[in-house]
């Protein structure tokens, strides 16, 4: 039961599900859609995993210290995984979007496949920008000022 104790564990997988949990009650608010599928959705403000990875080498950071190898790799994975996620994913989703235009007007009026491409798949800088932020602050809010270690 180890591995229950690990801040570095836990204190990242409970800001994702806080994150997925905030996106679904904001489209429920927002637009009155009851819609479970937002909580494993990507996309959309703010990024998950952004949160997730940027919690993740804060908590290393705290425990091991910001001079330490362990440290050095969650900072390298957590800049990889927010470039992937602005970047490359941000693309896939631009450029399904203009698939899927262009298959409705070159069908229109015919059937076609009732399976479209994901869109909303990335993220735009900012939403990667405030889901850093917001892993940051949600695991030196547990370190600082709950004490957790």
């Amino acid at each position: 039961m180890q591995i229950a104790a690990n801040p570095s564990l836990w204190i990242p997988l409970s800001v994702v599900l806080g994150v997925q949990l905030f996106k679904f009650l904001w489209e429920w608010f927002r637009l009155r859609d009851f819609d479970l599928r937002v909580l494993t959705r990507a996309g959309g403000m703010p990024s998950s995993h952004s949160a997730m990875v940027t919690s993740l080498a804060t908590s290393i950071g705290y425990r091991q210290g910001t001079q330490s190898d362990l440290f050095a790799l969650a900072v390298v994975l957590a800049l990889i995984v927010m470039y992937d996620a602005a970047g490359v994913r941000q693309s896939a989703g631009k450029q399904a979007r203009v698939l899927n235009q262009i298959l409705r007007e070159l069908f229109s009026g015919q059937p076609v496949s009732e399976q479209e491409l994901k869109e909303l798949i990335g993220h735009t800088p900012f939403e990667v920008f405030v889901g850093a932020l917001v892993g940051i602050l949600y695991s030196a809010l547990w370190f600082e000022v709950l004490g957790m270690e």
